[in-house]
């Protein structure tokens, strides 16, 4: 990325770009922003999907860097053929607490990017109420509990209108591994309601430590995950098989195997969906495995998928004994089905294992 003083070219013609700015102009009247654009487009085969962050210094409520993307919609004319929304439907805003600097640390711009060629490659949009596990801290190089991101509206920029079709502004909110667990386990719209006395406009502060370590929130948050459940409908493993035993005297029976890393969150998962009469799946590179509640227990195979129907016995036996530990049992609500626990290995990006749970 470089410093941009010139947004676009005089002569070109960018009605996506000038929806984005008519909104910022709203918000930051006369107020020139720094402008990072892209040294080579990715269309033309360039590294970095957005073609630029612009990035404003904010006093109040607290000082800090609201940083805008330009990409994620149509910004020239229109591709898709999607003619409600621009694009992808929003562009990402950051806002970072400033800790002094007199210019807006490039790391984040870089995080923006990461987040986008995900997008771009995936093809999967962020949403209010998303979240993301980064596997580490967001600023690469420093020693931070903020390795997650949460996602909400704006609370200043909100949504508009480009001609290429409606959009809104989303807010990426760094939070903790334990915030993160407990999002799970909740959902991201009641967690950020939560915190927001403690995070003025949803800011990123990397300094700050979990906000679980405040007894009273950690009730109040332990409270509406008993009242509300998850809204969690589908856990990714990287480890997720299925099998048939097979026995003449015994009956037919089946063995799910699962990473230790998900085992502990899927226990807290699934009775917060279960216990609220909402299935849960699980999805896995070559199997999917469904779990229903249901008053009776058993397992039903189709072609490409396990169903597991689970009464409020079974389903709190299995939330009891799945733990991050390698090992095997049968569960004694449901004879038919055995659960096998293996170990999760966390490697770096050369491919080195770094950590082995389980």
């Amino acid at each position: 990325m470089r410093e941009d003083e010139e947004l676009h070219g005089a002569g070109d013609t960018s009605p996506g770009w000038d929806a984005v700015d008519a909104s910022l102009n709203r918000l930051y009247a006369g107020v020139e922003p720094f402008h990072y654009g892209t040294m080579i487009s990715y269309r033309l085969g360039g590294p970095d999907p957005l073609e630029g962050v612009s990035v404003y210094a904010r006093e109040e409520p607290v000082p800090h860097w609201h940083y805008v993307t330009y990409g994620f919609t149509e910004l020239h004319e229109k591709e898709s053929r999607n003619a409600e929304y621009s694009g992808f439907g929003f562009e990402l805003t950051l806002r970072l607490a400033r800790e002094g600097e007199e210019q807006p640390p490039v790391w984040a711009i870089n995080f923006l990017q990461n987040l986008a060629r995900y997008v771009f490659n995936s093809g999967n949009g962020f949403q209010p109420g998303h979240h993301l596990d980064a596997n580490g801290p967001i600023e690469a190089d420093r020693d931070t509990p903020i390795t997650a991101v949460a996602f909400v509206e704006d609370p200043e920029l909100g949504s508009a209108v480009s001609p290429f079709g409606r959009f809104r502004f989303v807010q990426a909110v760094g939070i903790t591994g334990d915030e993160l667990d407990l999002i799970k386990v909740w959902n991201t719209r009641s967690f950020l309601e939560l915190a927001k006395p403690r995070l003025p406009l949803y800011l990123t502060d990397l300094n700050r430590h979990s906000l679980l370590e405040e007894p009273d929130l950690r009730s109040a948050a332990e409270l509406g995950v008993r009242a509300e459940g998850s809204n969690t409908g589908s856990l990714y493993f990287e480890s997720l098989v299925w099998e048939e035993r097979r026995s003449l005297l015994k009956g037919n029976s089946y063995v799910l195997e699962l990473g230790a890393k998900q085992a502990e969150s899927l226990a807290r998962i699934l009775m917060g969906r279960l216990m609220h009469n909402r299935d849960l799946t699980l999805i896995g590179p070559d199997a999917q495995v469904m779990m229903i509640p249901d008053l009776q227990n058993r397992v039903v195979e189709t072609e490409s998928d396990l169903h597991l129907y689970l009464n409020a016995d079974a389903a709190a036996e299995l939330s009891r004994r799945l733990l991050p530990k390698e090992g095997e049992f049968r569960l004694e609500t449901m004879k038919t089905l055995t659960i096998r626990i293996v170990k999760t290995l966390l490697r770096d990006p050369d491919g080195n294992v770094v950590e082995t749970i389980g």
